[in-house]
């Protein structure tokens, strides 16, 4: 019998082959949006020309644009003059900026700064300073693995602090009752705490909430902290940027140091330069000496390194340039008063119209309240109401950006929240 001789089977093309077969990411779920965003998007897809966006975390000048320090501005102008290259930075970054940075944050007049006994290193903006601050912690703080965060803080606190590798609780703040501070339920939760645990606090200007404790109260928290020994982990974002002053700002800062407690710190230079993009910031600890201090840089090193190497050049240089040139400073000093008086003067004038409006409930809260944001006390329905109707978005718990409010949009805004807290939306 005569044997069929059959072609041999050929191998498919890659493509063929992969076409009817499962993705290796096809398990992966789709994450949530970020709530922030989600506002941008939908208020870039209303058409509304009387639209207001009040959701962004950045600053808007006077006709809601974005601005550029003319402090920046001269300090780009003398960089370029100097035509610097374009190398990579040590890891712990710029020194000129790191050393700047630090005195700005703790005073000249600093004992740690003196003593050359401040740990520091550049970091991509506030949140990498978190990142890498939190992953030292988790390796080398002997005491606990437990970070204790206010109720509420930034969105991004809890997932930056995760994944450095600390557990992640929570202490009483915010009181939704007055929309002001909790201090009773802070102080309790505090003293509560098992001694030596971390715990974050808000330097100034409060996100989301607004709401800072007074110097009296700060120092009834550092007393406290003292006595439980907790380690305290201070993010200071908003420096100059919260009351005009950077002095006023750095109030528990320095007086936590000043007390004797070993802090560590994060600085952000976004709000206050208004260099959101260049991602300027800094990480700093401090310790016994200079000796410690150089054990502590070489290990934040180590952690840097596998992260992203180096930090940005471009932005640091700015930041150094205005620090370290006596009339940029003076200027830049200037620019943040005034920004920061603008937003100071909205809180007002929506104070007042929502007052002069007959609009129900105690609006007290949103001139207490300092920095970008206010915690406005409306609800989730009132704030549906306002994007549907109003065209106004915001976050859904009633959080808005007080840059996003102008001369041009304040009464809109205020005659609007008036119609939805009366239910005349």
């Amino acid at each position: 019998m005569q044997t069929i001789a059959r072609p041999l089977a050929r191998a498919a093309p890659k493509y063929v082959r992969y076409a009817g077969s499962l993705s290796v990411w096809s398990a992966v779920p789709a994450g949530p949006p970020d709530p922030i965003l989600g506002v941008t998007e939908a208020w870039k897809a209303d058409k509304d020309p009387r639209k207001i966006n009040l959701g962004v975390g950045a600053y808007r000048d006077e006709n809601g644009k974005p601005y550029v320090l003319n402090a920046v501005k001269k300090a780009e102008e003398i960089l370029v003059q100097q035509d610097p290259d374009k190398e990579y930075l040590p890891i712990t970054g710029l020194p000129e900026f790191t050393q700047a940075a630090a005195k700005l944050a703790y005073g000249a007049d600093s004992a740690p700064l003196k003593n050359n006994s401040i740990a520091v290193a550049q970091s991509i903006s506030g949140t990498g300073a978190l990142r890498v601050g939190g992953a030292f912690i988790a390796r080398f703080y002997p005491h606990s693995k437990t970070i204790y965060l206010p109720t509420p803080s930034w969105g991004n606190h809890t997932p930056v602090f995760r994944d450095s590798g600390l557990e992640v609780k929570n202490y009483r703040y915010f009181d939704k009752k007055t929309v002001g501070l909790d201090f009773e339920g802070m102080k309790e939760d505090l003293k509560n705490m098992p001694e030596k645990s971390i715990v974050l606090l808000h330097a100034c200007a409060h996100n989301p909430t607004g709401v800072d404790p007074t110097p009296e109260q700060w120092k009834e928290i550092s007393d406290i902290v003292k006595e439980k020994a907790l380690f305290p982990f201070f993010d200071m974002a908003y420096q100059g940027f919260a009351s005009g002053s950077t002095t006023r700002d750095a109030f528990a800062v320095r007086h936590f140091v000043s007390q004797g407690h070993q802090i560590a710190l994060s600085q952000s230079f976004a709000k206050n330069m208004g260099l959101y993009g260049e991602r300027v910031g800094l990480f700093s600890l401090i310790t016994a000496d200079p000796e410690e201090r150089a054990r502590v840089e070489s290990q934040l090193k180590i952690v840097i390194r596998p992260m992203y190497s180096n930090p940005p050049l471009h932005g640091a240089r700015i930041a150094a340039t205005i620090l370290r040139n006596q009339d940029l400073y003076g200027l830049w000093e200037s620019e943040v008063k005034h920004m920061a008086g603008r937003i100071i003067d909205m809180r007002h004038r929506l104070h007042d119209n929502l007052v002069n409006l007959k609009t129900p409930g105690d609006w007290s809260h949103i001139t207490r309240q300092i920095g970008m944001f206010s915690f406005t006390g409306l609800t989730t329905p009132q704030t549906k109401a306002l994007a549907e109707k109003a065209h106004i978005y915001m976050t859904a718990d009633g959080r808005i950006s007080m840059a996003g409010l102008n001369a041009s949009n304040i009464d809109y805004f205020s005659e609007s929240v008036s119609k939805a807290v009366k239910g005349e939306l």
